[in-house]
């Protein structure tokens, strides 16, 4: 029996965050993971998902389309459509974001901020476990569950 590859929607955000960290790892070759997510935290896609314009947009655009995602050509059902709202709820909360306020003196991330970094690598890990669940390995390039 073959595995379900397909997606799910609440692993759509997660993917487009990995593959964000991928891009800066290989811009950057000499830095970590840690340094990646931290530099993935200075970006605009990081606002777009934080402030929670992404799923805003989506929810629009499928509200557009007869909640028909364009990705995949099917109808999302209320259900999943709840979830997405869920998941952009904790986004916003836990990637709040203070500008300037990122780092004390002594280099030590504020504890706002490591809440942010700490859901973002759950984020990431839940990506891989899919990953690996659906026996897509290829696709794991962080290495976040080693």
């Amino acid at each position: 029996m073959q595995k379900n590859t397909d997606k799910p929607y609440v692993l759509r955000v997660a993917e487009i965050i990995y593959l964000k960290i991928v891009d800066i790892k290989k811009q950057n070759s000499q830095i970590n993971n840690i340094q990646a997510f931290e530099i993935f935290m200075t970006t605009k896609d990081f606002d777009l998902i934080s402030s929670g314009e992404y799923h805003d947009q989506w929810f629009l655009e499928l509200k557009q389309n007869n909640f028909i995602d364009k990705v995949t050509k099917k109808k999302i059902n209320n259900e999943t459509i709840k979830l997405l709202e869920l998941q952009k709820d904790s986004m916003v909360k836990f990637l709040m974001k203070i500008p300037k306020l990122y780092y004390t003196k002594s280099h030590f991330p504020l504890e706002i901020s490591q809440r942010a970094f700490d859901h973002l690598w759950r984020v990431c890990e839940s990506y891989e476990m899919w990953c690996k669940e659906t026996k897509q390995e290829k696709l794991i390039t962080l290495n976040i569950l080693d």
